[in-house]
């Protein structure tokens, strides 16, 4: 396997077209809760715009990284609802980039930047069931399998269940 170089950083100003164009993709929506598709780039400059300031607000309760790629968003990783001991991690990568191992160190980063940098305890993550290599990388980056949360979420009007998957310091 190959590995690609990547950084990890905060959204800027700017990562507006890269974003729109890794995202913008049905594989990605079809895998995610809440990334819509056609992913426009209006959606891209409100998601820049959110981080951009969440990044200025050092009580905000969730932090999401780039995933970097010679200047371009491949991808990202975020952590949502930190509160006390723990927080939800999510993230997605551009098809491009499927099955090089980028995402599963990515996510290694960013839970160690919880446990280390945010105190935390426990990292959490929730997984559509047919996305068998999201398991896999959150298995690879040493999460433990917890359980099937039944009827959990809903998409267009359909509620499914999520795997739960967890890390703990």
């Amino acid at each position: 396997m190959s590995f690609v170089n990547f950084t990890l950083r905060p959204f800027r100003k700017g990562d507006e077209p890269s974003l729109a164009a890794s995202i913008n993709d049905k594989k990605i929506e079809r895998y995610t809760q809440n990334i819509p598709y056609p992913y426009t780039a209006a959606d891209a400059r409100q998601w820049v715009s959110r981080n951009l300031k969440l990044d200025r607000d050092k009580t905000s309760n969730e932090k999401n990284f780039v995933v970097d790629i010679e200047g371009r968003v491949a991808g990202s990783v975020g952590l949502s609802g930190i509160c006390g001991h723990r927080a939800e991690l999510g993230y997605w990568l551009g098809v491009e980039y499927w099955g090089q191992g980028i995402v599963t160190e990515a996510v290694k980063m960013v839970t160690r930047y919880a446990f280390k940098e945010l105190g935390l305890r426990r990292v959490y993550a929730h997984v559509v069931p047919a996305n068998k290599a999201s398991a896999r990388v959150l298995e690879k980056a040493g999460y433990k399998y917890e359980g099937l949360l039944r009827k959990h979420a809903m998409k267009r009007g359909k509620t499914f269940g999520l795997l739960l998957y967890a890390k703990i310091r």
